[in-house]
């Protein structure tokens, strides 16, 4: 018996504000309405809906790292001693600021995590002094990101 929810779908209004939001998350809803051609209430209807599906997750600011000061970046391998460990990990993992993302993945790795950092020595810190040091951890890889080509949403 299969227990997991249906998919929700995305019609074409839906698809629109999103393309909308992806472009500019601040801009207003009557505008949004204005260029699909359907209500205002309808906009913030389906925005509310889309929020409660868990397909929209809030809208954030975008960050240029690099103008705040954090100059470096690395993409870090995980290895840990035992894999059953891995949500009290994340956890710590959760507690340093500058471990910007974390994924699970297949490979010679069981978590990979994206780390930014003010300068060499900043990097080194974090990687010496905060996550070497988490017990589970049995070995880290680090490569050093020397810029991002692009980043972007899946497409719609």
């Amino acid at each position: 018996m299969n227990h997991e929810l249906p998919l929700p779908q995305l019609d074409i209004y839906d698809t629109k504000i999103l393309q909308h939001l992806e472009g500019d998350g601040r801009m207003a809803f009557s505008l949004i309405a204005q260029e699909i051609g359907i209500s205002n209430t309808m906009v913030h209807q389906r925005v509310a809906k889309m929020t409660e599906q868990g397909i929209l997750k809030g809208i954030k600011p975008i960050l240029d790292e690099k103008k705040i000061g954090y100059d470096w970046a690395s993409f870090t391998g995980i290895t840990l001693e035992k894999d059953h460990n891995s949500a009290r990990i994340i956890e710590a993992l959760k507690a340093i600021p500058e471990v910007t993302e974390c994924y699970y993945i297949t490979g010679a790795f069981t978590l990979f995590i994206r780390i930014v950092a003010k300068n060499h020595e900043h990097m080194r810190r974090i990687l010496y002094d905060q996550i070497d040091i988490i017990p589970g951890i049995a070995k880290t890889d680090s490569f050093m990101e020397l810029g991002c080509a692009f980043r972007r949403n899946a497409g719609l």
